[in-house]
């Protein structure tokens, strides 16, 4: 039991670990992991019926929860938003995380949340295409509700947030990787909003 509770105290930091896309961004207290983690697991929950017989909400539901447990241990690395002393390959993040998760979820006695993490991480089956749609959907939304509060520091971007205006970028990496029609959808209907917000089109 003593191993177990390390762990939950190690993922438990999650709740303190904020998103470095938009700490990159300058945005005035921005979300930590877990509440990006709540807010792909509500996505899931509340549209996996849309995502076609193949997709199971409970599965769903639960990919989402773990889907970046790792970062408890690593961080939230970034691999291309980030300055130069901050960016890693993303084939050494990957190896970073999968380690971390096998280490965290190692005292527990069921292996079907790391099985969960995984089947996420190599997106080739419908469930883990699905939460992954809902992760990117869940940036847009957050992106969203930065811009309508006006959360974020327009007057000096890093390098790689020069190219875009506003927080266009969050919707430009997403745009490319969607893979399912409702996150293709949602994302849609969540850039017509944002356009509205900001006067403009989105630049992808």
């Amino acid at each position: 039991m003593d191993a177990e509770l390390g762990s939950l105290l190690e993922l438990l930091e999650l709740k303190d670990e904020t998103r470095t896309g938009w700490d990159l961004r300058g945005v005035e207290s921005p979300e930590s992991v877990a509440a990006h983690t709540w807010g792909t697991a509500m996505l899931c929950l509340l549209y996996a019926d849309r995502a076609g017989e193949a997709v199971d909400r409970e599965r769903a539901v639960a990919m989402a929860v773990v889907h970046d447990a790792a970062e408890a241990r690593t961080g939230d690395v970034a691999t291309r938003a980030a300055a130069d002393d901050q960016r890693i390959a993303a084939e050494s993040k990957e190896t970073m995380e999968r380690d971390a998760i096998a280490d965290l979820l190692n005292p527990f006695q069921d292996d079907e949340p790391r099985h969960l993490w995984e089947e996420y991480e190599e997106r080739e089956t419908p469930v883990s295409r699905f939460v992954k749609d809902m992760d990117l959907v869940d940036n847009c939304l957050q992106a969203l509700k930065y811009e309508r509060s006006n959360r974020y520091d327009e007057s000096d971007p890093t390098d790689e947030f020069s190219e875009f205006d506003d927080l266009d970028e969050f919707f430009a990496t997403a745009a490319p990787r969607l893979r399912t029609p409702i996150g293709e959808s949602l994302f849609e209907a969540i850039k017509e909003r944002y356009e509205r917000e900001i006067g403009r089109e989105c630049q992808l």
